[in-house]
């Protein structure tokens, strides 16, 4: 089948790793980079964004797509292979693929290309059971509604993917944005809609800055503080 996987990958760095001699800690961070830099070219999109300060069980994420599943698995045991790895936890990993809506005239999966935008939500989607036994015209008119809604909130754009049978939840949404709190007031206003009586799981939400690779990674010992000191 024609189209893209999706994945995120969540780091929390081990606190300990803060008390390894600053030299140490930079080698790690230079070769986590340096393996993220040789796979850059063989992905669509390969993006990462900084949690550090917000969310205690995650410090960065990676936003990854690609034709291939295989990337996925080469690019995480290069990273295994580096140092940093040692001290590097994945609390959530998430794996979706693209496929064409049910609810629009598409014939093919929609191509997931990054806008830019220098935010990003992520989280994990799953419908109640009773949802799917709605009949067709009721389920269409309910996310005729949502995309409406979605469309009044120009600077947000949607990627959602789909995680049916190759993970544990049926979709992976993922919104870009200018604020968090621009997606906050879309959240408020879509909470209201009929399609949202259906929701049996929407967390955890990550949101993540987009930045180099090499910044969050430098956010993890405080290292970039350092230097503008």
């Amino acid at each position: 089948m024609e189209g893209q996987y999706v994945g995120y990958t969540c780091y929390r760095v081990d606190p300990a790793w803060r008390r390894l001699p600053i030299d140490e800690r930079q080698a790690g961070k230079d070769a986590f980079a340096d393996a993220i830099d040789d796979f850059g070219e063989r992905f669509d999109a390969l993006r990462c964004y900084t949690t550090t300060g917000v969310r205690p069980e995650v410090d960065f994420f990676f936003w990854k797509i690609t034709p291939r599943y295989e990337d996925l698995l080469e690019l995480g045991a290069a990273l295994n292979g580096t140092p940093l790895a040692a001290w590097l936890e994945t609390p959530y990993s998430y794996l979706a693929t693209t496929k064409a809506s049910s609810y629009t005239s598409a014939r093919k999966p929609r191509k997931i290309v990054p806008k830019g935008s220098p935010y990003l939500v992520v989280y994990p989607f799953v419908k109640v059971r009773p949802w799917y036994a709605l009949p067709e015209d009721d389920r269409q008119r309910a996310m005729d509604e949502h995309m409406r809604v979605g469309h009044e909130f120009a600077t947000i754009h949607n990627h959602t993917t789909y995680s049916f049978g190759i993970d544990d939840q049926e979709f992976m949404t993922a919104f870009e944005c200018d604020e968090p709190a621009d997606f906050m007031h879309l959240m408020l206003t879509l909470r209201e809609s009929e399609a949202s009586r259906y929701t049996e799981r929407d967390t955890p939400i990550f949101v993540g800055r987009h930045v180099p690779v090499r910044e969050a990674l430098a956010a993890l010992d405080g290292a970039s503080v350092r230097a503008e000191a």
